[in-house]
């Protein structure tokens, strides 16, 4: 599959930024941050067969302009970062590349190939953007069918994937000419303020378990609506009450996973996995409300007995550590001395991973976050997807949960050592619950 990008321009605001908030100050959360990129790639086919690419390409210009409209609104997506403390909100702009795809959506879409994927980003998602990345990165996609990928990458230090949706539906709803305007909420650093750059240090002594060099490969495990109710029920019988579509499925993966493991290197180990918590869920809703910045939070879960672990007690320990992230663990990450709070969590997290030799599992759901309603006036995404793996140095054994296009399922990315993948994409257990790589197109019933 040929990409060629044919236009590259950058999108400056269509106001300037006034002079007072030319300082964009971080969030304590946005200081914990990887400095990587979130990526979300959408999928759009052509519904309307009168449409050719020259069409396709006139809806360029209306996303342009838009997206300059937009930027007004979310003025530090169109800045600079300086350092790990600010955003200098100077309006240089967001990156916005056209590329003519030499094939079908349809033809591509019957087999997704990871390392094609790759190629309708503005970039590849490395741990360290390129030098002259905008923090906001925009790639439009044209097919020869007339379909159209966007293709995103905005700065994790800004963004998390609930504050990308806001951005995005501020974007959508200015194309569209819609009457709602949204403003989004900048005031997470008052809530979380920033401290010193011990979090930083923290931040990396976590994901250097994370990062490793190697041969690794990415497939999707596909979880219908069926397969979660019986799993469900399984968690249920065994004692766990009122078990999520996300634990379950969490609880699932990483039980194969560690299987994998123990047939590639001969023993059990050790294992524990770190999952995203959206704090916003947990913030009274006038607060909460379009936030802008990273307002999540990693916890995590440990398996260290010398047994084979069961679904269930899997289960369990994913629900417990969920649980510690709750209400009052949020009041006490705020304000002034919130950072307390999160320095004994980080403190707690590093002495799980180094206990010795462990797989370490890094998790983020981006489930119920409304990635099938992002329509910029051509309808809605046939298909949504987010992580992939890609290169030699990469972050590994991570798994992005994700719906699936009715709601109701989830689509796992997992990234894991070939060998490991290649042993899991094998085990019998998970092939009773989820499918591998099956084709967006396929009629699936995934509801």
């Amino acid at each position: 599959m040929e990409v060629e990008v044919i236009s590259k321009d950058n999108i400056k605001p269509s106001s300037p930024t006034p002079h007072h908030l030319k300082t964009f100050k971080f969030s304590l959360l946005d200081q914990f941050a990887v400095d990587s990129y979130v990526p979300l790639i959408l999928y759009y086919p052509n519904r309307n067969y009168g449409d050719n690419i020259l069409q396709a390409q006139e809806k360029s210009l209306a996303l342009k302009e838009s997206l300059s409209k937009t930027l007004t609104q979310f003025y530090p997506l169109a800045g600079t970062i300086k350092n790990d403390f600010y955003i200098d909100c100077n309006d240089v702009g967001a990156y916005f590349a056209l590329a003519l795809v030499r094939r079908r959506l349809d033809e591509f879409l019957s087999h997704p190939d990871v390392n094609l994927i790759k190629l309708l980003l503005p970039f590849t998602p490395t741990f360290k953007a390129p030098e002259d990345a905008r923090i906001t990165n925009v790639q439009m996609n044209i097919f020869e069918c007339g379909g159209i990928v966007i293709g995103l990458c905005i700065s994790h230090k800004i963004v998390d994937l609930a504050a990308t949706h806001t951005f995005l539906r501020g974007w959508t709803n200015m194309v569209c000419g819609a009457n709602e305007v949204v403003y989004p909420n900048l005031t997470a650093s008052a809530l979380f303020p920033a401290k010193d750059m011990w979090i930083k240090e923290a931040s990396m002594a976590m994901c250097r378990s994370w990062i490793k060099k190697g041969k690794f490969s990415t497939k999707r495990c596909v979880f219908d609506a069926d397969a979660i109710a019986r799993l469900k029920a399984e968690a249920t019988r065994n004692g766990v009450k009122n078990p999520t579509r996300v634990e379950v499925v969490t609880a699932l993966i990483w039980k194969c996973a560690m299987a994998a493991s123990k047939e590639n290197c001969g023993f059990q180990k050790p294992s524990f996995l770190t999952h995203s918590v959206n704090l916003r869920r947990k913030l009274p809703s006038s607060l909460s409300k379009d936030l802008i910045g990273n307002a999540l939070w990693v916890t995590p879960a440990e398996w260290r007995d010398n047994h084979d672990p069961t679904f269930h007690g899997l289960v369990k320990k994913v629900h417990e550590s969920f649980s510690k992230i709750d209400i009052e663990f949020v009041k006490k990450a705020q304000g002034d001395e919130g950072y307390i709070a999160l320095q004994q969590s980080i403190k707690e997290t590093i002495e799980i991973g180094s206990k010795g030799t462990m797989d370490a599992y890094v998790f983020t759901s981006w489930c119920k976050m409304g990635s099938y309603e992002i329509d910029f006036g051509w309808g809605k995404p046939s298909w949504v997807a987010g992580i992939v793996g890609h290169g030699s140095l990469v972050f590994t054994n991570v798994i992005t949960l994700m719906d699936t296009k009715c709601g109701e399922g989830i689509e796992a990315w997992v990234n894991l050592d070939e060998n490991e993948m290649d042993i899991l994409s094998g085990n019998s257990e998970l092939l009773a619950f989820a499918s591998l790589d099956p084709s967006p197109l396929q009629k699936m019933k995934l509801h």
